[in-house]
């Protein structure tokens, strides 16, 4: 049984214009690893209704599951929630059971529930409400599409909350290898160790530290005494 396909769509002008640089990505994909999920696609587009909804269209039909941040807020530029629900042929309109949420939470702190607040419980019919612990504002999940903020706090407590929601498979192990030689001294022992490993996951990553360079082998996957077994036979070529 294969592991369940994932992809993230981030959303936001200030990502593509070097304003925010987005660290959800890579909180994403730790996460899915561990719940042995695989983090297969990742996208990112500016805050515009059809690219949002071409992405979630194609990125939701190509994998088990798609994960979004960003766009979900109060002002103008916030359309992620209307555009997802395009995606699928519906609306979002402002529903009950997220209004009652933002009303108690802004009611709690002396706030008033204004109209650009108000845009935050916009919902598609249908869809599930993702907790937000932090800043009450929910997000959802529609079809296999989930929904969340583009800050990083609120994202990830988001996530924390919908991740035992959705069923994983085998978490993907990782080991690694310092070898000290160049890229082009083990290329040939990696290819060889890759093909009889098809089931692993080989990296190499150059790099030079106080004067010395040599290359960090990654070898992943989810049979833990393969990879275990994969780093001995290139241990052995390449003693320290």
């Amino acid at each position: 049984m294969t592991n369940p396909t994932a992809a993230m769509l981030v959303i936001g002008d200030e990502i593509l214009s070097g304003r925010t640089r987005d660290s959800n990505l890579n909180h994403l994909a730790k996460e899915l690893t561990l719940r042995g999920i695989d983090l297969c696609e990742a996208r990112v587009v500016a805050d515009d209704h059809d690219a949002i909804v071409g992405a979630v269209r194609a990125l939701s039909a190509a994998h088990d599951h798609l994960f979004t941040s960003g766009g979900i807020g109060p002002t103008h530029d916030d359309i992620t929630a209307p555009a997802v629900a395009a995606a699928f042929g519906l609306e979002a309109g402002v529903r009950d059971d997220a209004r009652a949420i933002l009303a108690a939470h802004y009611e709690a702190r002396g706030v008033e529930l204004n109209a650009a607040r108000l845009r935050m419980a916009r919902i598609p019919e249908g869809a599930t409400l993702i907790d937000n612990p932090v800043s009450a504002a929910p997000g959802f999940s529609l079809e296999n599409v989930h929904v969340m903020a583009g800050v990083p706090r609120i994202f990830e407590a988001m996530l924390a909350g919908l991740l035992p929601r959705i069923p994983g498979g085998k978490p993907v192990l990782s080991q690694s290898l310092r070898i000290e030689r160049g890229e082009g001294d083990v290329a040939e022992a990696l290819s060889t160790l890759a093909a009889a490993h098809p089931g692993l996951a080989i990296g190499s990553y150059p790099f030079t530290e106080n004067g010395v360079s040599g290359t960090n082998i990654v070898v992943r996957g989810a049979d833990g005494a393969e990879v275990e077994a994969a780093l001995v036979e290139l241990s052995a070529q390449f003693p320290a």
